[in-house]
């Protein structure tokens, strides 16, 4: 599917502008040593990423980043340019979140969006519910992240459903 026209950025976006099949490219992130190791620290202290010494032994053989971290990071790019401060209503939640391949500081992160489900709310006909499949990927082309959403999405304002 090409990608579907999408308002340009600080433009409002709505659920009509999420179309079911709709896949977003939301651009990219370099993943940071000293943010992913202070990140870990406070929130992941595994060894494998807060120590290169003893990381370097693992059966990783080096620093690799939180997975909490790299979901830190999409997240960052989901809001930047794919959520709405006009639309967003918040998640339901997310599901099948995998993290198939280590991401190791220095990587380039690309995130990716697809649009699985776009359905009003049949309980408020003014919001829509998305069901999205979001990816990460390294620069080799490597998934590192996946998991589904459910997010919530006004509609476009039409006096007629006021």
């Amino acid at each position: 599917m090409d990608k579907p026209a999408f308002p340009a950025p600080g433009e409002p976006k709505y659920f009509e502008d999420y179309p079911e099949g709709g896949v977003f490219e939301l651009g990219s992130v370099v993943v940071d040593e000293t943010e992913s190791v202070e990140f870990a620290r406070r929130y992941d202290p595994q060894c494998f990423h807060v120590d290169p010494v003893r990381a370097k032994k693992s059966i990783y053989g080096g620093l690799i980043t939180s997975g909490w971290h790299t979901g830190s990071m999409m997240m960052r790019l989901i809001a930047d340019n794919f959520l709405s401060d006009e639309s967003s209503l918040g998640s339901a939640g997310i599901e099948k979140l995998s993290w198939p391949n280590p991401v190791r500081p220095g990587d380039t992160l690309s995130v990716r969006i697809t649009i699985l489900e776009a359905r009003v709310s049949r309980s408020r006909p003014d919001r829509g519910i998305l069901v999205t499949r979001s990816e990460s990927r390294n620069q080799q082309g490597e998934l590192v992240m996946s998991c589904q959403a459910v997010n919530f999405m006004r509609r476009r304002p039409d006096p007629a459903r006021s």
